[in-house]
């Protein structure tokens, strides 16, 4: 099959070029830095089901999977992610925080996942992006939140891995959902995927060796200020979807020492969340997911 009538082919979408691997790897890898290696497939699954696999079997720290093409992505309970090839990113890293943080802090990765993939895109892509708690990514489409990324990390021999999915360039008629969005259509000065991956996995580099250095202490190594400076549902008044079918609904105040959201609710209680599906309330009649 040609190039001119081979739909998935490398070479279909000169707007969607593919990933550059060497170069890559030549920006990224580096004697003493957190990135071991770097491997981009054309098309997979999913890179968290791939990287747990491999990191069953035995995986440095650092490695990285990147696919051009996911067609199981995986998302926070169950939920599915796909997007057309080369329109987005689609990696995961594995993680071994090791004896110096203890594990009851690793549950703060998906939350620094974010903070990092905030502040590389904010250089990188000149777009502001806002968390969602716990660990999705916003940006404002005329004026409007809109969903562009999730995070999602699973526990994976020694170790954790964190996927991250990113729409980079995909057009209003390609969104899967009337909520989602993308660095695109948030006006990103640069949709260049080398450029954003790069300044991704180095914020990410930046914020884990902070974070490990500090024991995985969230308020020492300034993750818990700056997740909380960007973090969307806090002021909101949300809807907690909790496991168990339990429906509690506040005002976010806080995220505590234990990256969970701290709902104000209307009996004068403070409750925190570790786990559910929140949706930000915007009125007496309606919200947003």
């Amino acid at each position: 099959m040609t190039p001119s009538d081979a739909p998935h082919s490398r070479w279909s979408d000169l707007d969607r070029p593919p990933l550059n691997v060497p170069a890559l790897r030549r920006g990224l890898l580096r004697p003493g830095g957190l990135w071991a290696s770097l491997d981009v497939v054309e098309t997979t699954g999913s890179t968290n089901t791939d990287l747990a696999r491999r990191a069953a079997e035995g995986l440095a720290e650092g490695a990285v999977l990147v696919a051009e093409e996911q067609t199981a992505g995986r998302g926070r309970l169950d939920r599915t992610w796909t997007a057309p090839a080369r329109s987005g990113l689609f990696f995961s890293v594995f993680l071994t925080p090791g004896e110096g943080v203890p594990v009851q802090r690793w549950g703060w990765l998906p939350l620094l996942a974010g903070v990092a993939t905030a502040t590389g895109l904010a250089r990188a892509a000149g777009v502001d992006t806002a968390l969602k708690w716990p660990n999705d990514l916003l940006v404002a489409v005329d004026g409007e939140e809109r969903k562009t990324g999730g995070i999602l990390a699973e526990r994976a021999g020694n170790g954790v891995v964190v996927g991250i999915g990113l729409n980079v360039s995909l057009r209003a008629d390609e969104l899967p959902a009337p909520g989602a969005g993308s660095l695109a259509m948030a006006g990103a000065v640069s949709t260049d995927r080398e450029t954003l991956l790069r300044g991704v996995l180095r914020s990410l580099d930046h914020w884990y060796e902070q974070w490990r250095a500090a024991g995985g202490d969230a308020a020492a190594s300034g993750l818990q200020e700056a997740y909380a400076a960007g973090c969307a549902t806090l002021g909101q008044t949300v809807r907690a979807q909790l496991p168990g079918e339990r429906t509690l609904t506040g005002e976010a105040v806080a995220i505590d020492g234990d990256g969970r959201l701290v709902l104000s609710t209307d009996d004068g209680l403070q409750e925190p969340v570790s786990a559910g599906d929140i949706v930000h309330l915007r009125g007496a009649g309606g919200g947003l997911t």
